[in-house]
């Protein structure tokens, strides 16, 4: 993969975040590819529990500065980045004080999702894809980690399907059973139609529970890695019917190969 260009967006990423199979697999895979020659950037939301002191997170300020809509409204876009010791391996992180500026990450001190979820991903989405272009780095491909992050697909088919800079970018998505109880709101489905997003496109988002929300990702992406082990069963019907190419679920010692090989099917 040397001189391969990956974006990895990510809802959870280690050391940042506590230890979990998407933050994991998303500093395992990039350190990967980044040992094996590789030019990545790793881009994740910088939630208020992210202790930007010991982190050493700083603001870019050539690349803040920018207002995204998001439902009708504007959202001023931050951008810090930092460092992950020994690796030299920076990370982005998309901010925003209405939106990150909470104690956790995707629910309450009550285990209750917060009712902006929805927003909070489409501004990410956004987010990540503004900036890249401000970098005017181009990816071969985008790896996509978690629930939070799965909008991205959506909106590169659609909200930036004209952008040059990514007319031969390909997009993968991992799939993991680290998803959400209940629902998100329920006008999610208005507010990304709002951005031009064909209604048929977003159908199973009438219910915005975690299955659907994945169906719709998978659908915007050109391949699909099983991300654990024991995927829930109707995730993996789903990603069976999809005619999508798929990797499925490979341990840890194995991953290496495994990835790197399907990333060249890719390319």
């Amino acid at each position: 993969m040397e001189d391969k260009r990956i974006l990895y967006v990510s809802s959870e990423v280690v050391p940042y975040l506590a230890e979990n199979e998407v933050s994991l697999m998303s500093y395992d895979v990039p350190k990967m590819i980044n040992d094996q020659g590789g030019q990545i950037r790793i881009f994740m939301p910088r939630y208020g529990n992210i202790n930007e002191r010991r982190h050493q997170l700083h603001e870019v300020i050539r690349l803040s500065g920018m207002n995204l809509v998001v439902n009708d409204v504007d959202m001023p876009l931050i951008i810090k980045v930092a460092s992950i010791p020994k690796e030299r391996i920076q990370v982005y992180f998309i901010d925003n004080d209405e939106y990150f500026k909470r104690k956790s990450t995707f629910t309450d001190e009550e285990g209750v999702l917060y009712p902006d979820n929805d927003e909070r991903a489409i501004f990410f989405a956004k987010g990540v894809v503004e900036t890249v272009k401000k970098l005017n780095w181009v990816p071969d491909i985008i790896h996509v980690h978690g629930w939070l992050a799965s909008m991205l697909p959506v909106y590169m088919k659609h909200f930036y399907k004209h952008e040059a800079l990514f007319s031969d970018t390909k997009i993968v998505t991992s799939v993991y059973n680290s998803g959400f109880e209940g629902l998100l709101d329920k006008e999610a489905i208005e507010k990304i139609k709002f951005d031009g997003v064909p209604a048929a496109s977003l159908a199973p988002l009438a219910e915005p529970n975690y299955q659907n929300w994945m169906e719709v990702a998978i659908a915007h992406s050109d391949a699909v890695i099983v991300g654990s082990e024991d995927l829930d069963g109707g995730l993996t019907k789903i990603i069976a019917s999809s005619g999508k190419p798929f990797l499925p679920f490979t341990p840890k010692e194995a991953f290496a190969e495994a990835y790197t090989s399907f990333y060249k099917q890719m390319l």
